[in-house]
């Protein structure tokens, strides 16, 4: 994501690169321009969360909805907004009236360069099935919100991890965006 001159490349693959920085090695995500994270909440009060196999720790793993902005060839430059609403409809079938950005930050600073930027998706109603791209095999849970903790203490003994970024969603939700 952030090339400098004093960057040396390692490795690299079709997706990622392995970069050396100051003495410094850690991963790059390459043919982006950002990631964006969706906290969605039904006019239920349903936290949209997806289920997923993730093979880098090898096993189902809840998250909130997510994805990868500028992948797409002749979308390089796509708006993280546009990314994150196209991302929560393919992910979850949900759609959203408006996104609001809550914030900005590395979630792992010591071994990748990769940043989030978290949005709150405001107006969600089901528009379609959901699921994921042809690549991926999603399962859709909304959760009431006031039983979201124990959903998760269910899921996590029964084999399943949590994506920590559940709980910074959750924590946005209850403090509000970000200061500009």
């Amino acid at each position: 994501m952030n090339e400098s001159d004093d960057a040396e490349t390692l490795f690299e693959t079709k997706y990622l690169r392995l970069v050396r920085r100051n003495g410094w090695d850690f991963v790059e995500r390459k043919n982006i321009c950002g990631i964006v994270v969706i906290v969605a909440v039904t006019d239920r009060d349903e936290l949209l969360l997806v289920e997923q196999y993730r093979a880098p720790v090898a096993g189902r793993v809840i998250e909130l909805p997510a994805g990868l902005a500028g992948d797409t060839p002749g979308e390089e430059d796509e708006p993280l907004e546009n990314a994150a609403s196209r991302e929560l409809l393919e992910e979850t079938g949900y759609r959203a009236d408006r996104l609001v950005r809550l914030f900005h930050g590395p979630p792992s600073p010591g071994i990748t360069s990769e940043e989030l930027t978290f949005y709150f998706a405001d107006g969600v109603h089901r528009v379609g099935a959901g699921g994921g791209d042809a690549s991926e095999q999603i399962i859709v849970h909304a959760v009431p919100l006031r039983a979201v903790p124990s959903w998760l203490a269910e899921q996590a003994r029964q084999g399943k991890r949590v994506d920590v970024k559940v709980y910074a969603g959750l924590y946005a939700l209850s403090s509000g965006p970000e200061p500009d």
